[in-house]
């Protein structure tokens, strides 16, 4: 018999795993425009917001549409990409999750380029966000 507290936990994990597999299985492309959106909303271009991209995962220009035009999976974006080794110095809160501490290391990395994407839109200079 699962005692309460097994019961309580559970639909939780369950929950956090759902989200996962949703967002493992969408493809990049259907939200980079969204991303391009945000930024250039904000008064950014979306060079500004590929240049991010780049610093996060390596893929330059070229190696991005490639992806786009795939239409390849955030998992496939994130198995193929080379994440900046400085990657781990990205902290604070992204839809009220301390980045930090994301035990998932693809949802770190999802995370990562939220929280990278919020920051090109809130104005912060090129400088301050490839940290260094």
């Amino acid at each position: 018999m699962k005692s309460n507290l097994t019961n309580k936990i559970e639909p939780e994990s369950k929950a956090k795993q759902s989200t996962v597999d949703r967002i493992s299985k969408m493809s990049f492309a259907s939200v980079y425009p969204h991303y391009v959106a945000k930024v250039e909303k904000k008064g950014r271009t979306q060079k500004e917001l590929n240049q991010v991209i780049e610093w996060l995962t390596g893929y330059n220009e070229k190696a991005l549409k490639k992806i786009i035009d795939s239409k390849s999976t955030f998992e496939e974006f994130f198995k193929k990409a080379k994440i900046n080794s400085n990657a781990k110095l990205i902290t604070g809160l992204i839809c009220g999750i301390r980045i930090e501490e994301i035990k998932d290391p693809f949802m770190q990395k999802v995370r990562y380029l939220d929280k990278l994407v919020d920051e090109l839109a809130k104005g912060k200079p090129l400088e301050k966000i490839f940290r260094k």
